[in-house]
């Protein structure tokens, strides 16, 4: 680990993409990430439960963690860190202290998703040597390259006259909504002055930079366990409290929750399972749903509807649901001033074609409680995607990354921070500095800020109507 990251950005990125890691489970990268930040160093080194309570964690797995540990372990995983991660308090957080100056916090996430990988000799990963090395694991999102940004993001500002404090969250368990939370409520998050997050891809080509998205959904996970009561199906079905029945009314009855006149609202049942035989009144059945919301108020109409769904139609039938929220994530927007800024410093990044200031997400995603946290103290976030083609989309077994735009997202996430130094503070639109303006001169058409703070006409969607998304 002599050579500098930035010169090793792709082999970097394989390391990670050989050993994904779900969810609370991510053992081994986070020794790998501790690996690579102790050599860069650091002021400050925060692993699992040193980084955030454990007690805010969502969507922590019931069992299984253990495997995860031994297979970390085999793999040569300091030993220290491992018994420091036990009962899956995964993540990291570093922080490099420069004296006075602006308090940024870079957000990137780092667990795998239960997706097998491509065997296909022309997929990428396996043609060069880098497909996974777990079974039924792929990083299929995306998180090995924004780790790799983080990481190079982080040495780069080290050996830099920077002033300030950058704090880099090195965020577990996105893919299941439950790391956000524990980073936005722990100390590390305390009076940043701006927060920037980081998607790569999402169906925007490389050389294509979307300075900062709105209209993320708030979103909620929800699983449901129905009990009844089992009996003889032929001889005695009415002995029986049937939950099959009950679960049957329940997802009939959840697909007829009202729309709501204030936005857009979601709702799924994803997962049903239940019975034994098919001559068993089903004494159990299970249920994992979701609920969406074009804001978080909104998420939480359909949430306390489908709460009520579910135990209704289980009250109906003679059974009982107990009906947990697993996880869930407000609504939150980049800040203009941010999408100007960020937007500036992406046109001049050599191989950065187009710039789009602002485009609508359309899916969920937990970096929203972190920066919901900055902006309610009065700081600025915006949640960038610097994109990158991909043979097949995010979540599939042949995705991958072009690994240009590695290079292309160092360069916009350093070239942002350097701005925010050099301009802090940045004024909040509505003051009486120019924010499209700052001190580095017009942005000019693209990336101006039009009265009442809305992004030109630019910024809109273009009419192949791509827009960003992702399954969160």
């Amino acid at each position: 680990m002599t050579e500098p990251i930035q010169d090793r950005l792709a082999t970097v990125r394989r390391s990670f993409h050989r050993h994904p890691e779900p969810a609370w489970r991510e053992f081994f990268t986070t020794a790998q990430l501790v690996e690579e930040i102790r050599a860069i160093g650091v002021d400050e080194l925060a692993v699992g439960p040193d980084a955030y309570d454990p007690a805010d964690r969502m969507a922590i797995p019931d069992d299984d963690l253990e495997p995860w540990l031994e297979r970390a372990r085999e793999r040569g995983a300091d030993e220290a860190l491992l018994e420091r991660m036990g009962g899956g308090n995964t993540g990291a957080v570093a922080v490099l202290e420069r004296g006075e100056g602006p308090a940024i916090g870079l957000r990137v996430d780092i667990d795998g998703l239960f997706v097998e990988e491509s065997t296909d000799a022309e997929h990428v990963p396996v043609a060069e040597g880098f497909r996974s090395e777990i079974d039924g694991t792929m990083h299929a999102c995306g998180h090995d390259a924004h780790m790799t940004w983080g990481l190079a993001v982080l040495e780069h500002i080290a050996e830099s006259d920077f002033s300030g404090r950058l704090v880099v969250f090195f965020q577990p368990a996105e893919e299941t909504g439950g790391g956000g939370c524990p980073m936005a409520k722990s100390r590390f998050a305390d009076d940043l002055d701006y927060l920037l997050a980081i998607h790569v891809g999402l169906d925007h080509p490389t050389g294509e930079v979307i300075a900062g998205i709105e209209k993320p959904l708030a979103m909620c996970h929800i699983d449901a366990t129905i009990e009844g009561t089992s009996a003889h199906a032929g001889k005695a079905p009415n002995e029986g409290a049937n939950a099959i029945h009950a679960m049957g009314t329940a997802i009939v009855n959840t697909y007829g929750i009202p729309r709501h006149s204030d936005g857009m609202t979601r709702v799924n049942v994803g997962k049903a399972e239940a019975g034994t035989s098919s001559n068993v009144i089903a004494e159990h059945a299970s249920m994992a749903a979701e609920a969406r919301g074009e804001t978080t108020e909104l998420m939480e109409y359909v949430k306390r509807r489908l709460e009520r769904t579910m135990r209704s139609a289980a009250e109906m039938h003679g059974c009982r649901a107990d009906v947990e929220v697993v996880s869930e994530s407000p609504r939150a927007d980049s800040d203009p001033e941010l999408q100007a800024l960020v937007s500036e410093v992406a046109e001049g990044v050599t191989g950065i074609d187009r710039v789009v200031p602002a485009a609508d997400f359309g899916a969920s995603e937990d970096a929203t409680f972190l920066m919901e946290r900055v902006q309610d103290e009065g700081g600025l976030a915006t949640y960038m995607i610097v994109g990158s083609d991909h043979p097949t989309s995010h979540h599939t077994p042949t995705f991958d990354v072009d690994e240009r735009s590695l290079e292309h997202g160092v360069e916009v996430l350093v070239g942002t921070i350097e701005e925010l130094e050099r301009r802090h503070p940045v004024p909040h639109v509505g003051d009486e500095a120019d924010v499209a303006h700052g001190d580095g001169g017009p942005l000019g058409e693209r990336g101006a800020i039009g009265e009442g703070g809305a992004i030109g006409e630019d910024g809109a969607l273009g009419e192949d109507g791509v827009r960003a998304e992702d399954d969160g």
